[in-house]
């Protein structure tokens, strides 16, 4: 079974997936720590912004990025580092929507997230899943939320648990121009799938929004419990 979650940033997608897939005993695939480990990659060896569009794939196989399994989820590695929290730098957030434009890079993450989900029953998270990646998928979910919760979750994942009304402000601004490079960009841009179901997390708590989606999982045959 395929549950695709997509969405904005900070609409709650990776927390999520992750504990829908820990709930279902699944695998959670985060496809957007692909993108970030790609950025990392990149700007470690000193590749800028501008230059991320002349990369082709036996490039990116240089980079040596690839997941390990880890529990009910996958860690991120580079060059043979653990780069699980590197790659939630605010340089990574700041470029990780251009690494996402280049089309070499679409192409090579469709092919690994494809092979994850041929071994196991997964939830995979980003911002094409239902459209481009998995149009197939067995649950498409569209998390949303406004955009200062929005704002609010993503400075908490910073550890800002009582940010500043202009830190909020200043985050709002940030992530309307990444929804902006999200959805005006030409290689599968952030739409909601046309049989996704959208769900508003603004006024629902962590576990409201997580049984919503196993809800949906079930009403496809998600078994409630897994070994």
């Amino acid at each position: 079974m395929i549950i695709a979650i997509d969405g904005p940033a900070g609409s709650g997608k990776s927390s999520t997936a992750r504990e829908v897939a820990r709930r279902l005993g699944f695998h959670h695939v985060d496809s957007g720590a692909f993108y970030r480990a790609l950025t990392w990659a990149a700007l470690e060896r000193g590749i800028s912004v501008e230059r991320f569009g002349s990369l082709d794939e036996e490039a990116l196989d240089r980079f040596a990025v690839r997941a390990e399994p880890h529990g009910h989820g996958f860690r991120m590695f580079g060059d043979g580092r653990d780069i699980d929290a590197l790659i939630r730098e605010p340089r990574i957030n700041t470029h990780v929507s251009a690494m996402a434009r280049v089309p070499a890079v679409r192409d090579w993450l469709n092919r690994r997230l494809r092979e994850a989900a041929g071994r196991a029953d997964v939830v995979v998270d980003g911002r094409d899943i239902g459209t481009v990646v998995f149009p197939d998928a067995d649950v498409k979910v569209f998390l949303v939320a406004d955009q200062e919760t929005r704002a609010r979750r993503r400075l908490a994942e910073r550890g800002q648990i009582a940010p500043s009304a202009d830190d909020v402000a200043a985050e709002v601004e940030r992530l309307l121009e990444r929804d902006r490079a999200d959805s005006e960009r030409e290689v599968a841009p952030l739409i909601q799938a046309p049989d996704a179901i959208a769900i508003d997390t603004s006024e629902l708590d962590f576990q409201e929004q997580v049984e919503r989606v196993i809800e949906l999982a079930r009403e496809r045959g998600a078994p409630r419990r897994r070994p």
